[in-house]
């Protein structure tokens, strides 16, 4: 069934349920499909480490995209074939202006062998309800650290910042007029934990959409064969980027301003039926 098509999904309220998982019916499907050939991968705000313990054995012969385009990575192994990381000094920057809003990171780095996610203090609920989730699936990557500037040794491939609504805006509004045009930032509710807020800071190169350009690439596929799929504002890019853009039910309303299609529900396993009917059709 390999027919030149390639799809590439969002994770977190496109392919998973609202419950963040992935129900039995879209993973049985994904797996005869994969298994008959259709190329399909995902592209996810999650690290490859967060995203093993939901996909599981699927059988993905495609690079992931993980943190928001910061990696592009084997599924089957971690190995990273890209890695996006922020400049030193503008990370040290970045560093200085969170603790000015009160406010403290998990820092997303790689040391040259492995990917960390450094952590000093949980200073708010927000931060508690995120460490706690990683602790219970064993995340290999959590680790305490004594001083969180000796994190920014290693590349510092993302902060995390969770905090009051106000904080996090106004930390979100000073980095944009700051440093306009080199970072990638996405200002959310946890969509898990409602009245939670997160700031996730990114390289201007860490961009679902660049990393979607490269495989690409790497697979020599013409844009005009790739449908994606999703929901939320970090999927905006990679939506324009698309031959075929594909948006939930569920999805923001400005998602859907930017999509070809809009679709049932992630509750509905609406992207795996989409891609079985298409890609079936194709095939014939």
């Amino acid at each position: 069934m390999n027919n030149g098509l390639i799809f590439v999904s969002d994770m977190d309220g496109t392919l998973l349920q609202t419950a963040g998982r992935l129900s039995d019916y879209s993973r049985q499907t994904l797996a005869e499909l994969l298994a008959a050939g259709v190329r399909f991968t995902v592209a996810s705000g999650r690290a490859w480490a967060e995203m093993t313990p939901i996909l599981g054995d699927l059988p993905l012969r495609l690079p992931v995209i993980a943190v928001n385009g910061a990696y592009l990575t084997d599924y089957a192994t971690g190995r990273h074939y890209v890695i996006n990381h922020l400049d030193g000094e503008l990370a040290g920057a970045i560093y200085a202006h969170i603790l000015d809003e009160g406010l403290l990171p998990f820092v997303v780095a790689h040391n040259g062998a492995e990917d960390c996610l450094y952590w000093e203090r949980l200073i708010n609920a927000e931060m508690q309800w995120y460490h706690d989730i990683l602790e219970l699936e064993h995340d290999q990557r959590l680790r305490r650290i004594g001083r969180l500037t000796d994190a920014l040794r290693d590349k510092v491939i993302a902060f995390a910042v969770m905090g009051p609504r106000e904080n996090v805006t106004v930390l979100a509004g000073l980095l944009a007029e700051r440093y306009p045009g080199r970072m990638e930032n996405f200002l959310f509710e946890n969509p898990y934990s409602p009245g939670h807020w997160w700031l996730t800071i990114h390289d201007c190169k860490a961009c679902k959409s660049r990393a979607i350009e490269t495989l690409l690439e790497m697979e020599g596929i013409p844009n005009e064969q790739l449908t994606v799929f999703g929901d939320h504002i970090n999927d905006i890019k990679m939506l324009q980027k698309a031959g075929r853009a594909v948006a939930v039910a569920n999805a923001e309303e400005i998602v859907k301003q930017h999509a070809d299609e809009i679709i049932g529900s992630n509750d509905d396993d609406a992207v795996v039926k989409y891609i079985q009917r298409n890609a079936t059709k194709a095939a014939m």
